[in-house]
């Protein structure tokens, strides 16, 4: 019986998992055949960097303070910052380091500029679906605040994305694919978040939590943030606070 509910646990972080990750999808839908006016999309990015803050202050590195305190804390927030700011370099050695530029780049057109926009989404999109399956971990309900901020803050990164990858050139096709690819990389990272931890202890999950939630910020910081504010300029500020706001909201009466 035991194994039965682990098993349905598994599914159900997978389930969230993919619920947070298919708004990726939406947002390539509306990049690629909506022409969205780039100062809108950097307003929308704004409002899903606060979103995602929010929650990994309160819904990540907060349950992991009050669970094993201040140590596994640190070294999770920077081994996770560490970890994706090593991939972030070598994706933008490849070609991918404007990958959510909905003006398009042309470093993106050639091979290697594909695969490093592969490799990014999946680096970006990989650790907030982690974070999912982790919310699970301690035998209560999904975090829906974190499954929210994922679900907000993907469609502005799709969107401009596929956005700047259609202006170069790539088929409607390999748009979709690339982000159907990711959104099943999302599912499987969100159960293996659960899978790997179920029976782990309070600080290993504290320290993988702030591991996902350093990622996080970083992927904000060096690629959501300076996209946005190229292409919207100050007011991402405010969208960004008001963002921050309906997410702080969510997780306290969620």
């Amino acid at each position: 019986m035991a194994s039965d509910g682990y098993g349905a646990r598994v599914i159900e972080a997978a389930w969230w998992g993919f619920v947070g990750g298919v708004s990726l999808l939406l947002g390539a839908l509306i990049g690629v055949f909506v022409r969205v006016p780039t100062r809108v999309v950097g307003l929308v990015m704004g409002f899903g960097v606060g979103v995602l803050i929010s929650a990994v202050a309160f819904e990540l590195t907060g349950a992991a303070y009050d669970r094993s305190g201040a140590v596994p804390v640190v070294l999770g927030l920077s081994a996770g910052a560490v970890v994706f700011y090593g991939g972030d370099v070598l994706i933008a050695r490849r070609g991918g380091r404007r990958r959510k530029d909905p003006s398009g780049t042309s470093a993106a057109a050639g091979a290697s500029g594909a695969s490093a926009l592969v490799l990014g989404a999946l680096l970006d999109g990989i650790p907030e679906s982690a974070a999912i399956g982790v919310s699970l971990v301690d035998g209560g309900s999904v975090g829906l605040a974190v499954v929210l901020a994922v679900f907000l803050s993907n469609i502005p990164e799709s969107l401009s994305a596929s956005a700047g990858m259609r202006r170069d050139g790539r088929s409607v096709a390999y748009i979709l694919g690339l982000w159907a690819a990711v959104v099943a990389a999302s599912t499987v990272a969100s159960a293996v978040g659960y899978g790997l931890l179920g029976g782990a202890g309070e600080s290993t999950v504290a320290f993988i939590e702030t591991f996902a939630a350093g990622a996080i910020l970083t992927m904000l910081a060096d690629t959501m943030v300076p996209e946005a504010t190229e292409h919207a300029g100050q007011a991402v500020g405010l969208s960004c606070v008001i963002g921050f706001i309906a997410s702080f909201l969510l997780s306290m009466w969620g």
